[in-house]
């Protein structure tokens, strides 16, 4: 799993959790706010109502005849409120009264009771003087049956008389907690949802930089030359600097242990042939054959000097980075150029020469460089061509690359040599004198195509006649 995936799941879990938890919380504090802002009128009511019935009192007793004939009248109003969303239709606030000895005087919703103790506690909290509140079920289990009770004392001349209690259904306001809930849930989790979307985009925000190393370090470690990318952000710029210089340092420790082991091991066949026929001269000798001796020794101080002229050369070319001057290069008319040098030497080796090149073809580059791999490419396919027999040197387009190619018609690549061809030292003997060559020049041509962005191939044609090269470039 992605570093991105691991903070956007965990992230999403936590807020998972969070909204559970806080949707439970904020739910109930939901309803409990509904009750107390439905209490706190009753309140009111009550008291308005206790001092309303304090001015029937008669003889020491509470008389609801004035109470009873207001409360049947308000039944049969026909309402009509829009409060909000919700439609209110009728009263249904309830009212009871008792005297100071706890009986029923008058009770709005279950009349039978008028006479019968009401042993509640909000009756008796009240006549004590106390606040007299109370929450209790109709029907027993039903939480959606639940009445709030509020009553406020009846005093008159100073004395507690009786008692009034306003009853209000909790269901009344259910229409509003329940859309409030509702409402609640629809916003808090686009909230929720917004904030793990902007977690996302942040967490690959975050991420991209670390992809983008990663991809270097991959791409180094196949053996390409990536430039260090560019990132935003302090620290993001330390660690790929930090990588480039880890690169150079490997790079450097490997490049110069992998050259000393092999050069030593190229420089000793002529370096011996050179010791061999020079101990052979101190001897007598006929003229021809001490000739051919000096002859030996001019030959393998020439392949010397080649050999480190190449090495030279692609040692210089790998230390790039990035082409430093690239300029616009016309790759058709190099092409021409690199048909026009060999064009002697192939008629030279009695070989036929077919050059196919597209006009104005042009590439960001190192005008040196290209024409340097090109030539060896060329010369390659010369090496490994048989008498009589043709090499082709072409240059095309397609889908904005241009595309170099190279055809011999010698006998190609063995299995085992595919995957090697371009290792530096690498060569195979030449068919024509068995002989091989430094081992550089295929090498420099890959390093010479990642350099400029492009890359290079040698494979089999097919039907096994002959290798094909491309060097492949972006055009400008």
């Amino acid at each position: 799993m992605s570093l991105t995936s691991r903070l956007l799941l965990g992230f999403a879990i936590i807020t998972g959790i969070g909204f559970v938890f806080m949707m439970h919380n904020v739910l109930e504090r939901v309803e409990r706010q509904y009750l107390e802002a439905e209490e706190e009128p009753m309140v009111d009511m009550a008291n308005i109502m206790a001092e309303m019935l304090a001015h029937d009192v008669k003889e020491g007793q509470v008389d609801p005849t004035r109470l009873r004939a207001t409360f049947e009248a308000v039944k049969q109003r026909t309402l009509k409120a829009k409060i909000y969303s919700v439609t209110k239709t009728n009263v249904d606030m309830e009212i009871y009264v008792t005297d100071a000895k706890y009986h029923v005087l008058y009770d709005s919703h279950h009349p039978e009771s008028i006479g019968q103790l009401r042993l509640n506690r909000d009756v008796g909290l009240a006549l004590n003087g106390e606040y007299g509140a109370r929450s209790t079920q109709e029907s027993a289990g039903d939480s959606t049956s639940s009445i709030m009770y509020v009553a406020a004392p009846i005093i008159a001349q100073g004395q507690t008389v009786g008692v009034v209690s306003i009853a209000k259904p909790e269901r009344s306001m259910f229409k509003f907690r329940d859309e409030t809930r509702a409402w609640l849930k629809g916003t808090i989790g686009s909230v929720l949802l917004c904030m793990v979307l902007g977690s996302f985009l942040l967490a690959r925000w975050t991420t991209r930089p670390i992809k983008r190393l990663t991809d270097y370090a991959r791409a180094i470690s196949r053996g390409e030359k990536p430039p260090v990318p560019s990132l935003h952000g302090g620290e993001m710029k330390t660690l790929a600097t930090a990588f480039d210089t880890m690169r150079d340092v490997l790079e450097n420790r490997e490049y110069v242990e992998h050259y000393v082991q092999t050069l030593t091991h190229e420089l000793k066949s002529p370096l011996a042939a050179i010791r061999g026929a020079s101990e052979l001269l101190q001897e007598e000798m006929p003229e021809a054959q001490r000739k051919k001796f000096l002859q030996n020794i001019q030959g393998e101080s020439l392949r010397l000097q080649d050999l480190i002229d190449r090495l030279l050369a692609l040692a210089a070319l790998e230390k790039k980075k990035t082409l430093e001057d690239a300029v616009e290069v016309n790759l058709s008319d190099l092409a021409h150029e690199v048909c026009d040098h060999f064009s002697p030497i192939i008629t030279q080796r009695g070989l036929k020469l077919d050059c196919w090149i597209q006009k104005d073809v042009h590439v960001r580059g190192d005008a040196f460089v290209l024409q340097t791999a090109l030539n060896n490419l060329v010369q390659n396919a010369i090496d490994f061509s048989p008498e009589n027999s043709a090499v082709s040197i072409g240059l095309k387009v397609m889908d904005d690359r241009a595309f170099f190619i190279v055809e011999d018609a010698g006998p190609g690549m063995p299995d085992y040599a595919v995957e090697r061809v371009f290792e530096r030292f690498y060569s195979l003997p030449r068919p024509t004198n068995g002989k091989k060559s430094s081992g550089l020049g295929l090498c420099f041509v890959k390093e010479a195509a990642l350099l400029h962005g492009g890359s290079a191939e040698l494979e089999n044609r097919d039907g096994g006649k002959g290798a094909r090269a491309v060097f492949q470039l972006c055009i400008t």
